[in-house]
């Protein structure tokens, strides 16, 4: 896993040098080249604040180390770079703030030797006065910044992000900062070992940088450890800390940037858990089948969906970039500060096209008003049909939905139940019909069961009693609004439930009420009659007397689909929906 994390860093050429990494910054604070401030400037686009690549940056442990209270150069919180503090600070983070902000100083003087424009900075950051104007300015700013915003210097119009002159002063501090350290080995000192993921002889890292971007998905806000040994259980041989998984500080800081980079740009919250994905070769990001299932585009009558369109072009030899392609997805979540890996999946490009054509075939519908297809549902939106509320969903049950997506798999019973229960309220209470959840329904039979005979739209050929009786009931409470107009609670509404497990006892008085209905002058009878004789012939005049749970989801969709054919007029009979 690991190795194809490091493949995706060198394919992307993601920065990977201990010492920098990307940030994001949201203020700027300008100065003169005499020191004097000059103005706020706002890096922030709405709510995304810019990003800066090779910035400099210390790992957490290199901040604490020694017990010596340090700070990041040239990016840091607002309340370090200027003191600009909450109201009601305590006396502690006043001073604890203040620390911070001298040392920042002092990094801007020591790398004021190569790079002397910083030493402005440096006499600004330091005068009173120019920090009241400061925090005057950015008092004036709306919404006003918070002290936890992120803050950089710009010197007489230049950027010193974007200047290459402080770079191996920096490298040097870092050196120097380990050598120094007296909790921390000097990496001269430390033995050579084989790296787990390189095969290189190297001296191992002490520690990992930390994975960003897990705090939704139970991880820290301050970031989380793929590989960590923080307790003594978890080391063996006399090894200290990460030097149980030998990899050297270069590698491990370039899994976790290719990580990090994955988690910002390539995505999907599902639950309690973040997929993240990627391929051995870049496909555009509309032929990014796994983004498909996200927010799936719905074709225009006779065109041919993305999915099916890609499928057919690898098979057909016109694609040969997709060919030896391959999908790579990792199911990530936090906890204690760990990053868990739940699940990890790997496969051929046109393994997962199929997939999710597959998904999709299975999930297509008739739109409840029997005109045209319902849209490809969204995954989220097939996931969330199963209770009130996406957030009610148990995130197993989510994942293993995904997993039944993304490599055409069973789709869970639990799924199934929970659709069916669904699908029963909104009947009794007249709403109005969940495509996604009456596909998934159908797609449970499809892949589930093998029944191939489950069609888009209404199949009167299909081999299922249960099927038939459900189409029975959606003609006969037809037959009731044609006859009585619009009564309230109607057949459907009181009877559905017990047509749907009992047919042979509920349906059979439904029939004998409907003799009434057809008596009715403004009831085209011979229309009606049609429709039954022909759904009696289907269950050869015999109707099951109780139907279990898997009938009763086929009961379902009977009465979904010949309701539908009704509103849309799919009759190969003369007569419309408009006529009955």
């Amino acid at each position: 896993m690991l190795e194809r994390i490091l493949a995706y860093a060198d394919n992307r050429g993601l920065q990977s040098e201990p010492g920098f990494a990307t940030k994001r910054v949201r203020w700027a604070i300008a100065c003169d080249k005499e020191g004097r401030f000059t103005s706020v400037l706002p890096l922030s686009d709405g709510s995304k604040a810019r990003d800066f690549s090779f910035c400099p940056h210390l790992a957490q442990n290199e901040l604490i180390a020694g017990g010596e209270t340090r700070s990041q150069f040239l990016i840091e919180s607002l309340q370090t770079v200027v003191l600009y503090l909450k109201d009601g600070a305590s006396e502690k983070e006043i001073s604890k703030a203040r620390e911070k902000h001298n040392y920042f100083i002092a990094l801007l003087e020591m790398a004021g030797e190569q790079m002397p424009a910083l030493n402005c900075a440096a006499r600004m950051l330091q005068d009173e006065e120019q920090l009241n104007l400061i925090h005057n300015e950015l008092t004036c700013h709306t919404p006003a910044p918070k002290p936890t915003d992120t803050a950089t210097l710009w010197i007489e119009g230049e950027n010193p992000l974007e200047n290459k002159v402080w770079h191996d002063w920096w490298r040097n501090y870092r050196a120097l900062l380990h050598s120094d350290s007296g909790s921390n080995k000097s990496r001269e000192n430390v033995v050579k070992m084989r790296c787990m993921l390189t095969g290189e002889s190297i001296k191992p890292a002490s520690t990992h940088p930390k994975i960003k971007g897990l705090n939704a998905v139970g991880g820290l806000g301050t970031g989380d450890v793929v590989v960590g040994f923080d307790k003594a259980s978890f080391q063996s041989y006399n090894l200290e800390k990460s030097t149980n998984a030998a990899v050297s500080e270069e590698t491990a800081k370039r899994y976790v940037e290719a990580l990090n980079h994955l988690i910002k740009n390539n995505s999907t919250k599902l639950g309690d858990v973040l997929v993240v994905h990627w391929y051995s070769h870049s496909v555009p990001d509309e032929e990014d089948g796994l983004a498909f299932l996200r927010t799936p585009e719905t074709p225009a009558p006779g065109v041919e969906s993305l999915p099916k369109k890609l499928l057919s072009d690898i098979k057909s030899g016109q694609r040969h970039d997709l060919v030896n392609n391959h999908y790579f997805a990792l199911t990530l979540s936090g906890a204690s500060g760990r990053v868990m890996v739940r699940r990890w999946m790997e496969g051929q490009f046109m393994d997962l096209v199929e997939s999710v054509n597959a998904w999709f075939d299975d999930l297509d519908i008739i739109a409840r008003d029997g005109d045209k297809r319902a849209s490809f549902p969204k995954f989220l939106a097939v996931a969330g049909s199963l209770e009130r509320d996406l957030s009610d969903v148990s995130p197993p049950l989510i994942i293993q939905l995904w997993e039944a997506a993304v490599t055409n798999g069973r789709i869970p019973c639990s799924a199934h139940a929970k659709a069916l229960l669904r699908c029963h309220a909104d009947i009794v209470k007249d709403n109005p019909a969940s495509h996604a959840r009456m596909g998934l329904i159908k797609a449970w039979h499809r892949r589930n069961r093998g029944d191939k005979e489950m069609k888009t739209y209404l199949n009167p050929e299909h081999p299922s009693p249960a099927y038939h009786c459900g189409r029975l009931l959606a003609v006969l409470a037809r037959l009731q609004y044609r006859a009585l107009g619009d009564v309230g609670a109607g057949i459907v509404q009181r009877y559905y439930g017990a047509a749907s497990q009992t047919p042979s006892l509920t349906l059979g008085r439904l029939m004998s009420n409907a003799k009434n209905h057809l008596a009715k002058p403004d009831v085209p009878a011979p229309w009606f009659e049609d429709r039954i004789a022909e759904i009696m012939c289907q269950l050869k005049d015999t109707i099951p007397s109780t139907l279990d749970l898997e009938q009763q989801s086929l009961f379902a969709l009977g009465y979904y689909q010949q309701l539908a054919a009704l509103k849309g007029g799919k009759s190969n009979n003369e007569q419309t929906t408009d006529e009955i």
